[in-house]
């Protein structure tokens, strides 16, 4: 069992105007400076498994830079509050997925050994190590931010401070609301532990007697989710006063530890704390039964009472308490901990409330795409004129659903064809595809029901697309279906032409306000044939004779990448330039990683953009000395997939080949996905893609991190021209999606950067 912190946390003050030179995260880098290079240092590891980064340490350094952003004072206060919790979160689904698979691996003996060389005991370790690290960041900023939050109007008071018209309104609320819903549980010799959910909360009380103080019995009481954990208080109001001083919270286990004896009788807490465990969340599905969903079903129910992975405690609960719960909960003592602030960080997301318009991110109202507009919201008009891409959050997701609710009404339209990965709960594409099919159209609906997390949701969805007429396929029982597609087939002047919509993100239309994702309309007709061979491919298992255009997974991505990197590598040894730019979510594919440490020494200029794990090391000596490395981690979750390769130019160029996808470079993506690359050849779509998309987040330098030869990431320091891509994108309609005013210009020759042997893009 390990204590996040014995010592009280200090206070830290945080400057009241942001400072645009400076932060927490950059002061920390500062001290992590590189040595200097000496290529001897690093002449073995071209074939060391040390020439890789580990993928779990490097997941973990991507949630230490969503911390870091809760530090950030350029972000509103409540969003600062907002990336803490996000990253609580991230945290509880790397211990229920990684850290599970790595314990399970180690308690089955596994010794294979990771490609950066560790095994199974050793990466769990490190993972540990660098996770409990983690966990004591989150407390630490957590009691800075309580301090700022109080400073602002927002408070969490403890219920001794609190007078008898709160006391008398808590009494009701707890009557009400909250007693209904507890069961109190004696937790003794005679009482088994009652079980407790993945990422639940339960509240340990010790009991003593009334009368004597002696102590009884230990009581648990889990919290409810059907309640909110910050129970907001009335506000109080001054004379002449519109809106409070103050916004007023109280905990809801403090609210039941006031309220204690009302469920234990006779009774009184000696000690009340906390305590929360996360759970083994994988489960194993029967591929090869008959019923596949009732599989699914089946195995989801398992998932809800997984092994316990993780367990943490409040530090006010007895230091043997953890020993024991660990113990009975068949939790290790390496991941026991006891934290001194707050247990359910979470949970602080409760915290955002409404009425502090001036502590968030202002409104942001994405645009639709004028080139719609133009055509009096045909999409099929605006599409058949020109190819166009979508830049989401910064332009409407809505122009997705519209194109879809189109289809569906729309009499010239036969069929549709759709894939859905990960979607809303009352999602507008399935009520389009729904409508549809009601219309008597053909439609096709590819349901992936392994999308974690997601199943359920998948399930009830697919249940009522069948119910609508809607044909549901599964796909392959051993691929996850990956790629985002949609298809429609529509007559027009006696013939048939087919609209196809690729993407790099989910049809998802919440998480299109906060993905940066693109969608690519397109009717160009191989494009539209290679999406209907895809379809088939899913749905009839037959491997297509040939594509015109596209490359997919499991079967030619890896192939491609590969012939494309090489190609590179020739025109540099043929005497031209050979250029790479990468932006992915997560670079772990060795293979791939390994021919871009070829290309490297070859000469090839490389930038990847990678927002989360990166398990290639750049700027190595003799292996990777022209790589570079950045992650943006700001307002907007970095999602797109654009591969992009200078085809013997310096880029930007319209020479340049461009890609976009819905894969990641890893092995799951390469291998056990089925997942689509799509080559960009429309003028303006290429231009936007590389002289707006890419160009924009290789300049960034106000959200912007680089990683080092060492595996260190550091803060850009934005220096004398800040720069943000987030807001330039919020600020500049896309070139593809604007309307006739823009006269669809081109990036002209003269846009682009000086050469120099030594960058690729000089502001």
């Amino acid at each position: 069992m390990t204590t996040e912190d014995s010592r009280p946390v200090p206070r830290r003050r945080s400057p009241r105007k942001p400072r645009s030179a400076v932060t927490p995260a950059q002061n920390r880098s500062r001290r992590r400076q590189t040595p200097a290079v000496r290529a001897e240092d690093y002449a073995h590891m071209s074939t060391s498994p040390e020439r890789f980064l580990n993928r779990e340490l490097s997941w973990l350094d991507f949630n230490e830079r969503v911390i870091d952003e809760a530090e950030n004072v350029r972000n509103p206060l409540l969003e600062r509050v907002r990336f803490l919790s996000i990253s609580s979160s991230n945290l509880d689904e790397f211990y229920s997925v990684r850290v599970a698979g790595l314990v399970g691996q180690v308690r089955e003996g596994m010794v294979v050994r990771s490609p950066d060389g560790l095994t199974p005991i050793q990466q769990l370790a490190q993972v540990r190590q660098k996770a409990r690290h983690l966990l004591a960041e989150q407390q630490r900023v957590w009691h800075v931010l309580e301090g700022e939050l109080k400073d602002a109007g927002i408070v969490i008071l403890p219920t001794d401070s609190l007078d008898e018209t709160d006391l008398a309104q808590l009494s009701t609320l707890f009557d009400e609301r909250v007693f209904p819903v507890l069961t109190p549980m004696a937790v003794d010799p005679s009482h088994p532990l009652p079980f407790i959910p993945n990422m639940g909360l339960a509240l340990h009380l010790r009991l003593k007697d009334a009368a004597s103080s002696a102590h009884v019995m230990d009581g648990l009481i889990l919290l409810p989710a059907q309640v909110p954990r910050f129970l907001r208080l009335p506000a109080r109001l001054k004379e002449g006063q519109e809106t409070p001083d103050q916004i007023r919270f109280v905990l809801l286990e403090d609210l039941i530890t006031l309220f204690a004896g009302r469920l234990f009788p006779g009774l009184v807490i000696g000690a009340a704390g906390v305590l929360r465990v996360i759970r083994d969340t994988d489960v194993e599905f029967e591929d090869e039964a008959e019923d596949l969903v009732r599989s699914y079903e089946t195995a989801l129910k398992q998932r809800r009472r997984g092994v316990c992975i993780h367990l943490a405690l409040d530090r006010k609960l007895p230091d043997t308490l953890g020993r024991e719960m660990g113990e009975e909960l068949g939790v290790s003592e390496e991941d026991v901990v006891v934290l001194p602030c707050f247990v359910g960080v979470t949970d602080l997301k409760q915290l955002i409330v409404d009425d502090r318009p001036d502590l968030v991110f202002p409104p942001y109202t994405p645009r639709f795409p004028e080139r719609v507009l133009d055509y009096d919201g045909d999409c099929f008009a605006a599409i058949r004129a020109k190819d166009m891409l979508v830049h989401h959050p910064f332009e409407s997701f809505d122009v997705v659903v519209q194109f879809l609710r189109q289809a569906a009404l729309d009499p010239n339209v036969l069929a549709i064809k759709q894939t859905l990965y990960r979607t809303s709960r009352d999602s507008p594409i399935v009520h389009a595809l729904i409508e549809a099919a009601e219309a008597g159209k053909s439609v096709t609906a590819m349901v992936e029901l392994r999308a974690r997390f997601d199943e359920e949701a998948n399930i009830r969805l697919s249940r009522a697309l069948e119910a609508a007429g809607v044909q549901v396929v599964f796909g392959f029982a051993h691929l996850k279906t990956h790629a985002k597609l949609s298809l429609v087939v529509r007559r027009e002047n006696g013939s048939l032409r087919s609209y196809a919509h690729f993407g790099t993100g989910n049809y998802h239309p919440i998480t299109a306000r906060i993905y940066t994702d693109l969608s690519f309309f397109t009717c160009d007709p191989k494009l539209a044939s290679d999406s209907a061979r895809l379809f088939n491919y899913m749905t009839g298992y037959a491997i297509p004779a040939k594509m015109d255009a596209l490359a997919f997974s499991p079967i030619t991505i890896r192939s491609t990448l590969q012939q494309l990197i090489q190609d590179e590598i020739d025109h540099v040894k043929e005497g031209r330039p050979g250029r790479i730019w990468l932006k992915m979510n997560s670079l772990v594919d060795a293979e791939l990683i390994d021919k871009l440490y070829e290309a490297s020494q070859a000469g090839v200029k490389i930038i990847g953009i990678i927002r989360g794990i990166c398990c290639l090391r750049p700027g190595v000596p003799g292996l990777s000395d022209n790589i570079e490395i950045k992650s943006i981690v700001g307002r907007f979750l970095e999602h797109a997939r654009v591969f992009a390769f200078g085809n013997g130019h310096r880029m930007p160029s319209a020479k340049a080949k461009v890609f976009i996808s819905s894969a990641d470079w890893m092995v799951r993506n390469m291998d056990w996905r089925v997942e689509a690359m799509v080559p960009i050849t429309n003028p303006t779509v290429h231009a936007q893609i590389l002289g707006q998309i890419m160009t924009m987040n290789i300049k960034d330098n106000l959200q912007s991190w680089t990683l080092t030869r060492d595996g260190y990431w550091h803060r850009v320091s934005p220096g004398a021209h800040p720069f943000s891509a987030h807001e330039y994108f919020m600020n500049n309609p896309s070139l593809s999606g604007r309307g006739s005013a823009a006269r669809e210009k081109v990036l002209p020759e003269a846009h682009r950067p000086r050469e120099r042997p030594d960058r690729i893009l000089e502001d």
